[in-house]
């Protein structure tokens, strides 16, 4: 599987890392959470507005990215996005999506093409507009997707990625931000606490 997405990182020139942004480590302070950004569900949130009693999701993610919505052959990650928010919602966790691609703004990244492609995927949650990539910047997202979860104290617990099938759900053979939210919600410490993230780079310039 990792063999077929690296594959499909070398035919779309998909870059992986961005030296020179911040690494959060876990047990690391949420950054930014009084930034407001605007939301697709109307008006303007910030993360602290988002946050739940027993946590913070936050993904960092896009309309055009093959890792989120999809190729010939693989399904993407964005359809999974409304069941995670579902169980967030249900564990008092809080769910937001960040589309910080300021370079694609005129091509599919735009604040209507999210309000669509938020409709038409039934995404859940919050899904803001990071104009100028702030908040990118601030969490040192470095693809599309790039999980963050943070526990009742808004420390890091998680990062990385979904799970380990991009290409299928039914494939997916280890759950890791799954698992990573049930243990937050049971006091317990993630494991793996970091994995590695995969997707398209975050389009800032």
């Amino acid at each position: 599987m990792l063999l077929k997405i690296l594959a499909l990182t070398a035919f779309t020139g998909i870059a992986f890392t961005a030296t020179d942004l911040p690494d959060l480590t876990i047990g690391t302070a949420a950054p930014a959470m009084d930034v407001k950004l605007k939301d697709v569900i109307g008006g303007e949130r910030s993360l602290k507005d988002i946050a739940g009693e027993n946590g913070l999701l936050v993904i960092f993610s896009c309309n055009t990215c093959p890792f989120v919505i999809g190729s010939e052959g693989s399904e993407g990650w964005q359809d999974r996005y409304g069941a995670l928010a579902k169980g967030c919602a249900a564990k008092k966790i809080g769910f937001a999506l960040v589309n910080s691609n300021d370079a694609k703004r005129d091509d599919g990244d735009s604040y209507t093409d999210m309000q669509h492609q938020y409709k038409e995927h039934n995404y859940g949650g919050s899904y803001l507009l990071d104009q100028g990539h702030a908040l990118a910047d601030a969490f040192g997202a470095r693809t599309t997707p790039h999980v963050f979860l943070f526990d009742k104290d808004m420390k890091l617990v998680y990062k990385g990625a979904i799970d380990d099938n991009v290409k299928s759900a039914d494939g997916v053979k280890e759950p890791w931000l799954r698992n990573a939210i049930t243990a937050v919600v049971e006091g317990r410490a993630p494991e793996p606490a970091t994995t590695r993230n995969i997707g398209c780079s975050v389009k800032r310039e």
